[in-house]
């Protein structure tokens, strides 16, 4: 687990705590009790009330939201060795992509693929030029978050989004 954050003196890796508890046996109701998690519901529905309208995303929400997910699948492509970093670079902030593709060659070799499961974005100014990303992804049985910030940025052929921070849990 770590922290990949860009500077203006190139990319800091910090080690962060491993909180998520040991591996338990699963039992005859744990199947039961996964599908009720995954479940989608709508409280407000079940109650009998009416759901407040809510506006379209707009443009840049959502062409954000189709960067960050590409983006995230790469990195986690990238991790599982499946894609070169190479790959990355047009993606991330300087220093990141060479960051993560260190962070690959020093994982432990993986017995399963990453699976990107679910990404959420909220913008982080009212411009919609930046949006903080939260993520879950899996591999095997367990399930781990991910989280970054993409930014729209200044590129010598025109904007575009890219991530400017990044981490993995």
């Amino acid at each position: 687990m770590s922290v990949f954050t860009s500077h203006s003196r190139g990319a800091i890796v910090r080690p962060v705590v491993d909180y998520e508890p040991p591996v338990v046996g699963t039992g005859p109701c744990a199947p039961a009790l996964a599908a009720s998690l995954h479940r989608p519901t709508n409280r407000a529905r079940h109650l009998g009330q009416r759901t407040p309208d809510v506006a379209p995303p707009s443009d840049r929400f959502r062409h954000a939201a189709a960067f960050a997910d590409a983006a995230l699948r790469s990195v986690l492509e990238v991790i599982d060795r499946r894609r070169p970093v190479a790959q990355l670079r047009p993606l991330l902030a300087c220093g990141l992509a060479e960051t993560v593709g260190t962070f690959s060659r020093a994982a432990q070799v993986r017995q399963a693929a990453a699976l990107l499961r679910r990404v959420r974005l909220q913008a982080a100014d009212n411009e919609e030029c930046a949006f903080e990303v939260s993520a879950s992804y899996s591999r095997g049985p367990r399930t781990h978050a991910i989280a970054c910030r993409v930014e729209r940025v200044t590129a010598p052929r025109g904007e575009r989004w890219q991530v400017v921070a990044l981490h993995m849990g």
